[in-house]
């Protein structure tokens, strides 16, 4: 069995002062605050006021890659040139996948 050596340590008094009852009565206290909740049950559970999106079209404005910008060719991110690594058989490659 694993010993715990930075917990306190009781003495035989300690150890003969608790009784039955009163460990009983310390573990029910402890349980009583614990709510046991799963919580993808409980968003399950909920519906979401106007959640059909099946008809909504997105209003985004899309803006061509610009001159001074290069597209990764390990992540395809659009990023600025000083975030250039470097650049080998014609892929640039960002600093972040560098």
């Amino acid at each position: 069995m694993a010993t715990d050596y930075d917990a306190p340590r009781k003495n035989e008094e300690d150890i003969s002062e608790d009784s039955l009852e009163e460990l009983k009565a310390r573990r029910s206290d402890k349980s009583s605050g614990v709510v046991d909740e799963d919580e993808t049950e409980a968003a399950e559970g909920y519906e979401l006021p106007g959640a059909d999106l099946s008809g909504e079209e997105l209003a985004v404005r899309v803006i061509p890659r610009q001159a001074d910008e290069f597209t990764c060719g390990v992540c395809f991110l659009v990023h600025h040139r000083s975030q250039l690594a470097y650049e080998k058989n014609g892929q640039q490659v960002c600093t972040e996948c560098a």
